[in-house]
């Protein structure tokens, strides 16, 4: 059977929608906002009619029928911890959405849109592996501080889609085996996918791991908590510096890797090194995933937008091959991630979990 969805993705100065003939996308379209736009808004949510009216003349430009779909599935946003898989937007999911408790992100429009768009057509709405998925073990939990334990923030969507892809690539299931998935972007997370399941990651939002493009990582605690009591820096200016102007930018003025590798071909050795320690940190981490999984790992997969970057990907290769077979999925497919989730329930190979 050929599956109709319509997926929804509004970023933070972007909407985009696709119609997905299964896997095909037979329509697609980006609506940009500009910050004179969206600056008559209070909050991220204050959003939804505006976004919900783009998303509706959108389709309406896409000659299909909304009589045609058979589920609208929206990005999943900022909820309570939860195992990965494909949610049924439900009353109590939009309760949470509503209420941003654990924060304010354009990523929580996408299951209030979803859920908005379906019920007016009477076709069920969907989220597949928002960023708040936790699948961690217990252990990994320990933070050495009780009242501040590790937390599972990561790029659970395409992290999930691609360990599917190599899995299938391999010919194998993916709940028997095990990964490695570093996901590289404008933050990065590092994952130990364990037979389905995420048991340990970095929290990239924004605390741990390695530094990225825009991201501190993990800092030495000791004196960032001298900083933040020296006078000299507000919570707000603290805050910029472990995301925004932290990582490559901090250090060479900006978060595009193209430039940097432009500068490295140029002979510059202070960006080649600081390119090189980002590249050094993630294949840390990467180890330290492997002891996770004691050694078992069937790959080590890279993907994100910098794993476009060869440069860097040989780099890590060079440090982690010995672990396991390393592959690369460059970019990430969003978009296809929420359609295959979708498609995943309605064809009834995975059953729709409930919030």
């Amino acid at each position: 059977m050929d599956y109709l969805q319509l997926v929804i993705n509004p970023g933070s100065t972007s909407t985009k929608i696709a119609v997905f003939k299964d896997v095909e996308p037979v329509y697609v379209k980006t609506a940009r906002h500009s910050s004179k736009e969206l600056e008559r808004f209070d909050k991220i949510i204050d959003q939804f009619a505006y976004r919900l009216e783009i998303v509706k003349d959108n389709f309406g430009q896409s000659g299909f029928d909304a009589g045609e779909l058979n589920a609208v599935v929206g990005r999943g946003g900022l909820l309570r911890p939860m195992p990965g898989g494909t949610y049924l937007v439900n009353d109590k999911m939009l309760q949470d959405l509503r209420a941003e408790g654990r924060g304010s992100h354009a990523s929580n429009l996408g299951g209030l849109i979803a859920h908005k768009f379906a019920a007016e057509h009477n076709i069920p709405a969907f989220i597949v592996d928002p960023v708040c998925v936790d699948e961690m073990d217990p252990i990994a939990r320990f933070s050495g501080m009780p009242e501040n334990p590790r937390e599972s923030l990561f790029h659970a969507l395409n992290q999930k889609a691609v360990a599917r892809r190599a899995a299938k690539d391999m010919a194998k299931d993916y709940m028997e085996l095990n990964f490695i998935v570093a996901h590289l972007g404008g933050g990065i997370s590092v994952g130990v996918h364990f037979r389905g399941r995420v048991i340990d990651v970095n929290n990239a939002i924004p605390g741990e791991g390695p530094f990225s493009p825009e991201r501190s990582g993990g800092v030495p605690v000791g004196k960032l908590v001298s900083m933040c009591y020296t006078g000299s820096f507000s919570k707000d200016e603290i805050d910029k510096k472990l995301v925004g102007k932290a990582g490559l930018v901090a250090y060479l003025g900006t978060n595009d890797t193209i430039e940097v590798e432009k500068r490295i071909h140029n002979g510059d050795e202070n960006a080649k090194l600081v390119y090189q320690a980002m590249a050094y940190q993630v294949s840390k981490e990467i180890g330290a995933c492997a002891a996770v999984l004691k050694g078992d790992v069937d790959a080590i997969i890279i993907t994100g937008g910098i794993a476009n970057s060869g440069m860097l990907v040989k780099w890590i290769e060079d440090r982690v091959g010995f672990i396991a077979p390393v592959k690369t999925y460059p970019g990430e497919d969003e978009m296809l991630a929420l359609a295959c989730g979708g498609i995943r329930v309605l064809s009834g190979s995975e059953s729709v979990k409930t919030y």
